[in-house]
């Protein structure tokens, strides 16, 4: 059966508020979605809403506050990638090349923290890590790479 062009704007419409709406609050249940939309005039129900939710690709995150709230996957991975850059910059301590080997000296104990952190922002020229108490070593795809990943190093633990 072919849907009718007023239908499809209707849920692009819905979607846009949803969107909207998980933008502007920390929206944690499915609940609080059917409710807003009812303000805005939109009768629909918890299994409608269910459905936008899968097709929006959204997922709970911990908010600030320590609750679940909604979010893009977007805007989750850059949450993520704020952490695990954080984590990484509190280990490192320094770095030394050599060619395409990276030696990166931690914290005692932080190395493995701060290899999965590095493995996690999937940094490009980076093609394996190995981690051990309190260095870990980055192999680089090539000697250009490597020395890119030392300027962003450098960048990353000055700010």
């Amino acid at each position: 059966m072919m849907r009718g062009k007023s239908e499809l704007s209707g849920k692009q419409r819905r979607h846009n508020l949803i969107l909207g709406l998980i933008r502007e609050r920390n929206v944690e249940t499915q609940e609080d979605i059917v409710a807003y939309l009812r303000q805005q005039d939109i009768d629909v129900t918890q299994a409608t809403v269910s459905r936008d939710i899968k097709e929006l690709r959204l997922v709970k995150v911990m908010s600030q506050k320590g609750v679940y709230k909604y979010a893009t996957v977007d805007t989750a991975q850059r949450g993520m990638e704020d952490r695990f850059a954080r984590i990484f910059s509190e280990s490192a301590l320094g770095i030394e090349r050599a060619n395409n080997l990276l030696v990166i000296r931690t914290v005692n104990g932080a190395a493995n923290a701060a290899c999965e952190a590095l493995d996690a922002m999937k940094w490009p020229g980076i093609i394996g890590t190995i981690a051990g108490d309190n260095n870990l070593l980055v192999i680089a795809r090539d000697d250009q790479s490597a020395q890119e990943i030392v300027i962003r190093f450098h960048q990353m633990v000055r700010s």
